[in-house]
C-alpha cells in the first residue's frame, strides 16, 4: 500500500488531473517497435519516443502542468527556470501558450540549439555558471528579487505529477508491460512513472538509469537522502543533475525498484544504435535508458518499454558523439606504423590496407620524433572498420606483411 503522506503530495490524482490538463497540449505519440532490440532482450521491447513530443523531450508535460495552476496574480510576476535545455524549451513552449513572461536560465556551455529554441519559443534566456546547479541557484535568486515563480526542473508535485502522465500512457499503449526503463536525472520522470505505474500495477518492474559519472540516486538511496555529488563529467547534459530533489527522491525511494548506471561509451554506442537501427536522433541523455538495456539485455524481463525521453541535441556534439560510439563498437581502428620513408612506401601501405576492405579515413605523418632513424617516417592511419574481429584481422594480416606496428589505439 502507497501511503500518500510519503509522496511529498503528490498522488495519482494529481497525475489524472494533469493529464486531463494536457489533453491537447502533449503529442499522442505511438510506440515503436525494434526488433534489432527485440532479438538482443529476446522478448518484447516498445521505445516511448518522447524525443519527437514538443520541444523535444518530455519536459513540456510537467512545465505545462505546473504553470497552467498559477494563480493569475502569479502567471501576471512571470515565470523563472534553470535547464540545460530541455526542460527550458519546456517552460518557454508552456508559457507561450499560457500567455505568461518566462525568464530561463541557462549553463554557459548549453547546447547552441538549445538556446536558440528556447528564445524563438518567446523566453528571455540568461547564460550563467558552468552547470545546471549553478544556474539553478542564479534562478532562485532572480525569483526571490522580482517574484518570479520558479519552475524547478524535477523538485516539485505539479512537476512530478505532469511527468507522470508518460506513464499513463505507457499502460495504455503496453498494459502487458512487465518493466519501464527511465533515464533518470533529478528524477522527476523517474518518480512520475514509477507513481503512475505502480499504483495500479505493482508487478511491473520500473527501472531508472543514470550517466555514471552524474549519477547522484545511489549515493542518495544509500545514505537514505539527497546526497550532492562533489563533481560531475558526462556527455549527457540533460541529466547531470548533482543532488535529487526531496519530492522525486521519496518517490524514487519508495516505488523504483532499481538505479542503474552506464558509462559514456555506453550511452554513445546507444546514441549510434538508434540512429542507424531505428533512425531515430537521441540526445546522450535520452538514451541512457537504452544504454541501460544495451549494457545487461537479460537483466529486463520483457515486455519493455525502454523510455528515450529527449532529441534535442547539437549537430556538432552529435559528430563527436557518433564518432566515439563507432569507437565503441570497434568500428574505428588508429594504428601507428613505423617504415621506411622511400617513394611508393605509402601507397603501398594504403593499398595492403584497402585490400582488407577498411577505409582510411585520416592520414598523420610524423618525421621529427627523436626516436625515429633518419630514414624513418612514423605514419597514424585512422581506419573504419566492420568491427573487433576485423580490426584484429587488418592488424594481424599487416604484421604478417612486415609493417611495424608500434602503437595500436581505437580511434580519437
Amino acid at each position: 500500500m502507497i501511503h500518500e503522506r510519503e509522496r511529498h503530495a503528490v498522488t495519482t490524482a494529481d497525475i489524472e488531473a494533469a493529464a486531463q490538463r494536457l489533453s491537447g497540449i502533449v503529442r499522442d505519440l505511438p510506440l515503436v517497435e525494434p526488433r534489432w532490440l527485440e532479438e538482443i532482450v529476446g522478448g518484447e521491447v516498445r521505445l516511448v519516443t518522447e524525443n519527437l513530443q514538443r520541444a523535444g523531450s518530455f519536459k513540456i508535460r510537467g512545465a505545462y502542468n505546473r504553470i497552467a495552476q498559477l494563480t493569475d496574480e502569479e502567471k501576471a510576476r512571470g515565470v523563472v527556470a534553470a535547464s540545460a535545455g530541455n526542460h527550458a524549451q519546456g517552460v518557454a513552449l508552456a508559457a507561450q501558450r499560457l500567455g505568461v513572461r518566462a525568464t530561463v536560465f541557462m549553463p554557459e556551455a548549453a547546447s547552441i540549439p538549445k538556446v536558440a529554441a528556447t528564445r524563438g519559443y518567446g523566453a528571455e534566456v540568461v547564460l550563467t555558471g558552468a552547470t545546471l546547479d549553478e544556474a539553478l541557484v542564479t534562478a532562485l535568486e532572480y525569483a526571490e528579487e522580482t517574484g518570479a515563480v520558479i519552475i524547478h526542473p524535477f523538485d516539485n508535485a505539479d512537476i512530478v505529477a505532469g511527468q507522470g502522465t508518460l506513464g499513463l500512457e505507457i499502460l495504455a499503449k503496453m498494459p502487458e508491460v512487465r518493466t519501464v526503463v527511465v533515464c533518470t536525472g533529478g528524477g522527476g520522470l523517474l518518480a512520475g512513472v514509477a507513481l503512475a505505474i505502480k499504483s495500479t500495477r505493482p508487478d511491473v518492474k520500473v527501472v531508472g538509469v543514470q550517466a555514471q559519472e552524474a549519477a547522484a540516486y545511489p549515493p542518495s538511496l544509500a545514505a537514505g537522502h539527497p546526497v550532492r555529488l562533489p563533481h560531475m563529467a558526462t556527455m549527457a547534459d540533460g541529466i547531470a543533475v548533482g543532488l535529487p530533489g526531496d519530492v522525486p527522491f521519496a518517490v524514487v525511494e519508495e516505488l523504483v525498484d532499481e538505479i542503474r548506471t552506464v558509462t559514456e561509451d555506453e550511452l554513445a554506442t546507444a546514441v549510434v544504435r538508434l540512429l542507424e537501427r531505428s533512425k531515430l536522433v537521441i540526445e546522450p541523455a535520452g538514451a541512457a535508458a537504452l544504454a541501460g538495456v544495451l549494457a545487461d539485455p537479460s537483466a529486463f524481463e520483457p515486455p519493455v518499454a525502454v523510455v528515450l525521453s529527449g532529441g534535442n541535441v547539437d549537430p556538432l556534439v552529435l559528430l563527436r558523439i557518433i564518432r566515439r560510439g563507432l569507437v565503441s563498437a570497434g568500428r574505428y581502428l588508429a594504428m601507428s606504423i613505423r617504415m621506411k620513408d622511400t617513394p611508393g612506401s605509402l601507397a603501398r601501405l594504403l593499398n595492403d590496407i584497402g585490400s582488407r576492405q577498411a577505409n582510411v579515413v585520416d592520414i598523420e605523418h610524423h618525421r621529427d620524433d627523436a626516436g625515429l632513424g633518419f630514414d624513418e617516417v612514423e605514419i597514424v592511419v585512422h581506419v573504419e572498420t566492420r568491427g573487433p574481429e576485423h580490426c584484429d584481422a587488418l592488424v594481424e594480416y599487416l604484421r604478417n606483411s612486415g609493417y611495424a606496428i608500434a602503437a595500436r589505439g581505437s580511434g580519437p
